[in-house]
């Protein structure tokens, strides 16, 4: 109740006071004052409950008695209503927030859901929404104020297990928990919708599984490690030989490509020795270089002397 509504009842009960007294008294002007106060007094209470401030990250909902729910909503600020055949029903437009868990309550406890294999699974999450602020009027009719109760709760109940008995235990907790997470909010988001709710997001804050199937589950998983660590290991191997191989190869390769080119070679030089036989002078002549002791005359039978034995001579 406003302040000026009070100022009017204030106002309507010092005029009824009046009142008695001038009948009392039997005084004419005293019951006009009190006449003139009483009128006031109601024309400023009706006229208070006229005009309503709607508090901001709200819109009003108006019901007439008349014509029922109006599908236009008041916006924040002041508004005017009319008095006693219309009430206005606030309803946060703001951000709002469900948080499923083990401890948030019998409203809001964690959700059980059963896996593909039938396994159970305890899943903890928070549910991220808004309500279509031109859409209010449509709830209220349709639901009531009570919508997150009613709709919202049930609806992502309903969807994260649905969604869960599409996937294993091991893939809930592990390799595919994003994407059952991505396909939770596109199901919930579709589902809000047709209602005007629209969804911001889905985090499932934790995924529990019995504690056996999760011993079961890192058993596998260290086996599936050691199995690829020896796989590794073997290919290590594999890698190693092929190596050795390659190398050998190439040292073989390297070895038949210098004795082919040695053979070659040598081929070369015997059909230069047999085109030009004075090489072989020439390369008799290089060796005795350092130290001469033998001349070659040249000669049609390209004759040698020995020089020591010449010089040596008494």
């Amino acid at each position: 109740m406003g302040i000026i509504t009070l100022i009017g009842l204030a106002m309507i009960v010092f005029a009824l006071v009046l009142m008695v007294q001038a009948v009392q008294g039997r005084s004419a002007s005293t019951r006009g004052l009190a006449s003139l106060l009483l009128v006031a007094g109601i024309v400023i209470a009706i006229l208070s409950r006229s005009f309503l401030v709607v508090p901001a990250g709200n819109v009003g909902v108006v019901f007439n008695a008349f014509s029922g729910v109006k599908q236009r909503e008041l916006e924040e600020g002041l508004n005017f209503v009319l008095p006693i055949v219309e009430s206005v029903t606030l309803f946060t437009v703001r951000e709002q927030s469900i948080t499923f868990a083990e401890d948030a309550g019998a409203d809001s406890n964690d959700i059980e859901a059963l896996s593909q294999e039938g396994l159970q699974i305890d899943i903890d999450a928070t549910v991220r929404f808004e309500i279509d602020d031109t859409e209010a009027a449509s709830i209220y009719q349709n639901i009531g104020q009570g919508y997150v109760t009613k709709l919202v709760t049930p609806q992502v109940r309903s969807v994260i297990r649905n969604s869960v008995a599409n996937y294993k235990a091991a893939e809930v907790i592990s390799t595919r928990r994003s994407e059952l997470e991505t396909e939770i909010e596109t199901e919930l988001s579709t589902a809000l919708a047709k209602s005007s709710i629209t969804l911001i997001e889905v985090l499932l804050r934790d995924v529990r599984i019995p504690e056996s199937i999760s011993v079961a589950i890192e058993r596998k998983q260290a086996a599936e490690q050691e199995v690829e660590i020896e796989e590794n290991l073997r290919l290590q191997a594999q890698i190693a030989a092929q190596r050795v191989v390659t190398e050998a190869e190439g040292l073989r390769d390297a070895a038949i490509a210098r004795a082919e080119g040695e053979a070659q070679a040598l081929r070369l030089k015997g059909e230069a020795i047999r085109d030009n036989p004075e090489i072989i002078q020439l390369e008799i002549a290089e060796k005795l270089a350092p130290t001469i002791n033998t001349i070659m005359l040249p000669t049609e039978s390209n004759m040698l002397l020995d020089m020591k034995s010449i010089l040596n001579k008494p």
